[in-house]
């Protein structure tokens, strides 16, 4: 599709398989990636340097750069038993980069150029995020509510998780401010996506960021969810296609979105999703866009092909 702006909200491998189904149909891609995470190589980085978490954004880059061997490096994570271990190489450039530069826009900019990358990659906010969420099951009495703070805390809690917040990790009481590049690309984008992803930790924190909640809302963009193609243990355990439609709803009533895009194996009950995603303005589009090989990440090429067709459907209207 020549000259569609493209813009994808999300992070980690949901992200990535976003970026590679979008890098079959157009060349003009910006990435907008949490900034949240508090796990791993990155929750040490940014503890230790005070940056923002760079591995979702390390996600973001390598799935928009080109075959050279950069691209490998920057996936290549140290082995050992020493302060290296287990940091990828390219969240210690990104750290550098994010010193030096001072300036995160600059500084992915500048690590896109080393990469070859097509498109852009943004931060969803110019500083670290923390998520905390309220969750039931976590005490004898399963209804009581529980709140629970950080992205792996979240992410891997064996309760139900019913809402979640954003707020600034260096200045608790700020409301979280969007990256002004990110709001510009929504605003100015002709297609948007949102999922798939870890739900509550990568696809709504997009939507607690008033002024990407408000871009979200206000674009001309073709609006499209692109659902999990199995639930998540702990985030989404035992939720079904459409409730990951409804608490979309719940954190931001007022999105309206035209295509929902889903593996037709991992829908048992199409009608539900269908009125589900006629709730919210939108078709659903069921398809098969598994990977053979790894039946639980998305194939680029056909989920591409089936954002192709929801993107002319919604044209046509």
């Amino acid at each position: 599709m020549t000259g569609l702006r493209a813009v994808a909200l999300g992070g980690g491998h949901g992200l990535q398989a976003t970026l590679g189904a979008l890098r079959t149909i157009t060349d003009d891609i910006t990435a907008v990636v949490t900034v949240a995470d508090d796990g791993g190589s990155s929750g040490r980085l940014r503890r230790e340097l005070g940056l923002l978490p760079p591995g979702d954004l390390r996600k973001a880059l390598t799935a928009l750069a080109g075959p050279d061997a950069w691209r490998t490096v920057f996936e290549h994570r140290f082995g050992g038993t020493g302060a290296l271990a287990g940091h990828a190489v390219g969240n210690l450039v990104l750290a550098g980069l994010l010193e030096v530069l001072g300036d995160p826009v600059a500084a992915l900019a500048e690590a896109g150029r080393l990469l070859g990358v097509t498109g852009r990659v943004l931060p969803m906010c110019t500083e670290p995020m923390d998520i905390e969420a309220d969750v039931t099951g976590l005490d004898e009495d399963p209804s009581t509510v529980r709140r629970i703070r950080g992205q792996v805390a979240v992410a891997t809690t064996p309760g139900r998780v019913h809402r979640i917040r954003l707020c600034n990790a260096r200045r608790r009481g700020d409301l979280p401010t969007a990256c002004p590049d990110a709001v510009t690309a929504v605003r100015d984008a002709d297609l948007v996506l949102l999922g798939p992803g870890s739900w509550f930790t990568s696809v709504l924190p997009h939507l607690l960021v008033p002024e990407l909640h408000d871009a979200l809302v206000e674009t001309s963009a073709t609006r499209v969810v692109v659902l999990n193609l199995v639930p998540q243990a702990g985030e989404t355990a035992g939720f079904s296609p459409e409730q990951h439609l409804d608490v979309l709803c719940a954190h931001a009533p007022g999105l309206r979105v035209d295509a929902v895009v889903a593996d037709a194996d991992a829908v048992p009950t199409p009608d539900r999703l269908r009125r589900a995603a006629g709730a919210l303005g939108a078709r659903a589009w069921l398809d098969s866009v598994t990977n053979a090989a790894t039946p639980e990440r998305h194939d680029p090429a056909a989920l591409g092909a089936t954002l192709a067709r929801a993107i002319a459907a919604v044209r046509a209207r």
